[in-house]
């Protein structure tokens, strides 16, 4: 495991931080838990230099915050089908709500997310058609949301049929992971989170 990793989690239960000597640990949509677990609402950091690989859903209510660099929140549906970041934006997304980060530069995230967050699912749609192709939940109190994400993309490359469009037979590529860390961090949490 990480070295990095595992040090970060034996320091990250604080309720102050320097954000981006923290964020220097992170990687791409990592999403890793800054605050003490008893903490409501908790918050996560990302360092994203590449777009999430999936739309996510949350259960509940979420605010994504752009500490630095810049990216755009794309909504699958709704009146607002996206919103550009810069430096001190916040964009509020509202629970039920599938939606995409891409990043347009490298930069640092927060997300303000309930502390018992419930259900958390990861959408694919075509790219071609805007169909939806697969889709994976889980509770993320019970599971952590980095072992969620991994699972559902090892499943969605390990199958063709499920990266292949049923509505216009538009085939997508598998997602490539290797910006991602999260069976990593999955384990960090799992070894020292409220241990």
């Amino acid at each position: 495991m990480n070295q990095a990793i595992t040090q970060r989690v034996t320091t990250r239960r604080k309720n102050s931080f320097n954000l981006f000597r923290e964020a220097a640990k992170l990687a791409s949509f990592d999403e890793f838990p800054m605050l003490r677990p008893e903490v409501d609402p908790q918050l996560t950091l990302s360092s994203n230099s590449v777009d999430q690989p999936f739309f996510l859903v949350c259960e509940k209510d979420s605010v994504i915050a752009q500490a630095s660099g810049r990216a755009q929140v794309v909504f699958h549906e709704g009146p607002v089908r996206y919103f550009d970041l810069v430096p001190g934006d916040f964009v509020y997304v509202p629970g039920g709500t599938a939606h995409r980060i891409l990043t347009k530069e490298p930069g640092n995230q927060l997300r303000y997310k309930a502390r018992e967050p419930g259900l958390e699912t990861v959408v694919w749609y075509c790219d071609s058609c805007s169909h939806e192709m697969d889709r994976q939940s889980w509770n993320a109190s019970d599971q952590a949301p980095q072992a969620g994400y991994a699972a559902a993309c090892e499943r969605h490359n390990g199958e063709t049929a499920r990266r292949t469009c049923s509505h216009c037979g538009h085939a997508h590529a598998a997602v490539d992971l290797s910006a991602f860390r999260w069976p990593a961090i999955a384990a960090a949490l799992a070894q020292g989170d409220d241990a």
